[in-house]
């Protein structure tokens, strides 16, 4: 997860920071996120950044929570957003943004730590499809497409069985969780996370893949590499027959 908070009111943020670390504290999980006093800057970072969860104040001065969310639902709806408020008469209307849920502030702890539970959980259920941010549009790549995912600078280069290639802003960190929780992906360069079953060489200096793209390999990390691999393809035998 990565989360998107935003509070116009310093009190009410650094309360809601202090549960993002209790909950953190307690599951022994890591929770990236950022803190906003400003829906104007919120969406900014929005646009070059892939969050999955956004807590946004429905009252903020200049631009609102609701029209905060309106305006992320037009170029990211995969993401949840979730509300701060200090009154539930905006339920119906925030159905109008889909989001996940409202919180009523003062935030509570246990129900906030459940939202989060059951997001995490969420997350770590295998998934068919990884969902990109390109620009305006949302993007599904199913897993079995993607060859090797590649970062230069701040952009990310997700290259397809079929020779295309997604570009997306960010960094590698914010996807690496979705890939290496699945066996066939593999960090095999700090620069490169690859689809293993793509993989038609692979060596102590560099992987081939079948569309015919050379991969650099880290000597540090062949070790580790190779019996991974190995038991990748076991397992993959194991599978056919």
């Amino acid at each position: 997860m990565y989360l998107a908070v935003c509070d116009d009111e310093a009190e009410s943020l650094e309360a809601i920071a202090g549960l993002l670390e209790d909950w953190e504290a307690e599951r022994q999980l890591p929770l990236p996120r950022r803190m906003f006093s400003s829906a104007v800057e919120l969406l900014e970072a929005a646009r070059r950044e892939r969050f999955t969860l956004y807590l946004l104040d429905v009252i903020m001065p200049v631009v609102d929570g609701m029209a905060a969310a309106r305006e992320l639902r037009t170029f990211d709806g995969a993401a949840d957003i979730v509300f701060l408020t200090s009154s539930p008469e905006f339920a119906c209307e925030s159905y109008r943004v889909r989001t996940l849920d409202y919180l009523l502030k003062p935030v509570n702890r246990e129900r906030l730590f459940r939202l989060l539970d059951g997001l995490y959980l969420r997350e770590q259920r295998p998934r068919e499809a990884l969902v990109l941010k390109t620009g305006t549009t949302i993007v599904r790549v199913p897993f079995s497409q993607l060859a090797f995912v590649e970062v230069m600078g701040k952009r990310l280069y997700f290259n397809l069985v079929s020779g295309g290639v997604r570009e997306v802003a960010g960094s590698l960190k914010e996807y690496e969780d979705l890939l290496l929780i699945r066996p066939e992906f593999m960090r095999v360069h700090r620069s490169y996370i690859v689809n293993m079953l793509q993989a038609a060489e692979f060596s102590s200096s560099h992987i081939v893949t079948f569309t015919g793209k050379e991969i650099p390999v880290s000597r540090l990390l062949y070790p580790q590499l190779h019996k991974d691999y190995m038991a990748l393809l076991f397992d993959q035998r194991g599978t056919a027959e």
